[in-house]
């Protein structure tokens, strides 16, 4: 029997709020929520078991900013955290971990300083260390998708599963808070480079079928966000990925 999509709702921060962008545009910002930690209360109370949390804050100004809504979160739920935006050094992670995340996701720092992220995978281990892969037309993207690089999706990741990476974060950008459809191809190519390699689809989940789909693809989990706040899905939906 194929192991049920794991699910993995977006909380995206910026100034303490619970807000989504549209292809990481600062500029089309929208609050869903002053607080958090109501939200996520929301879905513990519906089952779910794990969280992404974005510093977005974070993510642009290269260090971590919104912790003490971690710490929040972390303290009053029982959910496991993964954690990313802007950790950019041994004190970010540090910091994130103290705060209480359970894993902590690096992108721009896998691509500017290689040696720093894989000690921190030597370090922590590739249970809680998870790489994320941004991509705009196969190619990494980083800063909070504010840059553009040269370094191909595909090799990226195979480069780092060589180094022990086993948990990666891929966001289609060209789809993220467009409510589109996920690229359902482009994570199974992923899931091809390694069979212990586990995928997490991220970026234009618009409906309970994109989820669907990306389960019969055997892709095995998945991050969503706008469809939920939007209306698009609804936790009553959401039940029977849920043991």
């Amino acid at each position: 029997m194929r192991k049920m999509i794991e699910l993995v709702p977006a909380i995206d921060i910026i100034e303490g709020k619970c807000v989504r962008l549209t292809k990481g545009d600062y500029n089309t910002k929208k609050i869903y929520n002053e607080d958090p930690l109501e939200v996520a209360l929301q879905f513990e109370d519906n089952g779910i078991r794990r969280l992404h949390v974005v510093d977005l804050d974070g993510a642009k100004a290269g260090r971590i900013i919104n912790f003490r809504v971690l710490e929040q979160l972390a303290v009053r739920t029982a959910l496991e955290i993964d954690f990313g935006g802007g950790l950019k050094s041994d004190d970010d992670l540090r910091i994130a971990f103290e705060s209480g995340a359970s894993m902590v996701t690096g992108g721009s720092i896998a691509v500017r300083n290689e040696a720093l992220f894989e000690s921190w995978l030597r370090r922590y281990g590739c249970e809680k260390i998870i790489l994320g892969a941004d991509a705009k037309d196969k190619k990494i993207a980083i800063s909070g998708w504010q840059e553009d690089t040269d370094v191909e999706l595909d090799t990226f990741v195979r480069n780092y599963y060589e180094k022990g990476i086993r948990k990666v974060i891929c966001t289609d950008i060209g789809r993220d808070g467009m409510l589109s459809g996920p690229s359902v191809a482009l994570y199974k190519e992923l899931a091809g480079i390694a069979p212990d390699l586990y995928v997490i689809a991220s970026g234009g989940i618009a409906s309970i079928d994109d989820i669907c789909a990306l389960e019969e693809a055997g892709i095995p989990a998945v991050i969503f966000g706008k469809a939920i706040y939007e209306g698009r899905i609804t936790l009553k939906e959401l039940q029977r990925f849920i043991l």
